[in-house]
């Protein structure tokens, strides 16, 4: 399961800036860019009722654009979070962003593969289980496959791009999303969301101390070495 979005009109320009920042990373551009600026669109061409702000992370700068958003939109929300992430391998500061939302009665909710791509992660993400699920966030396995989706939902906005909640997108790839707020995008990933949770299992914490005692020692080590493992692409020769 996977998710695009389409824009039309002037916020297409955000995204040709960000090809060209990435097409000259190294150098000084030899060109202007307002050259590649599409004709302006008539203000009747589309018709919305909210807002689209491209945005993208790089890891040449001092700034993790794409942990902090979704730390700010977990910090700000007050009715619900829904998340979709293909893997999950988080930092401290956003595992606290993710349980303090649950314990002031957001309802949080993580969806995850049912069947992994790379079953190491998996393991790893399991292990990050426990605190997430005994401050009250909520995980759901897509039983059907695979979740390739990275895309974040609030009642105030929400985020469709390339950013999954592991290390190597917060802090060494490029990365891009598109924020969007409007009454009628919100309510089409909403719809989405929980036609998707339907067909997945959720995970609860007594399912979770139930588990293979072969994965209460495979978990503990994987999570030890997380980081580690995960930035250097181990995983290759292990599973």
């Amino acid at each position: 399961k996977d998710t695009g979005v389409r824009l039309l009109g002037e916020g297409v320009f955000n995204l040709t800036i960000m090809f060209l920042e990435m097409w000259n990373a190294f150098q000084k551009p030899d060109f202007d860019y307002e050259a590649f600026r599409p004709h302006r669109w008539h203000p009747e061409t589309f018709k919305t009722d909210g807002y689209v702000i491209p945005y993208a992370d790089t890891p040449l700068d001092n700034e993790e654009l794409g942990e902090n958003v979704y730390i700010n939109i977990l910090s700000q929300a007050k009715d619900y979070v829904y998340i979709a992430t293909p893997y999950l391998l988080i930092s401290d500061e956003m595992e606290r962003a993710l349980c303090l939302a649950a314990k002031r009665g957001v309802d949080v909710r993580i969806l995850m593969p049912g069947i992994p791509d790379k079953p190491m992660v998996f393991y790893m993400a399991k292990s990050y289980y426990p605190p997430l699920l005994e401050a009250g966030v909520k995980i759901y396995e897509y039983t059907p496959g695979f979740v390739h989706a990275k895309q974040i939902l609030t009642e105030d906005a929400a985020i469709v791009g390339t950013i999954n909640m592991d290390y190597r997108s917060y802090y060494l790839h490029y990365e891009n999303g598109i924020w969007m707020s409007g009454e009628q995008i919100q309510e089409d990933i909403r719809k989405d969301f929980c036609a998707t949770f339907e067909e997945s299992h959720e995970v609860s914490y007594e399912e979770w101390k139930n588990r293979p005692r072969r994965y209460k020692f495979i978990e503990p080590v994987l999570n030890l070495f997380s980081i580690l493992l995960y930035m250097l692409d181990f995983q290759q020769f292990l599973f």
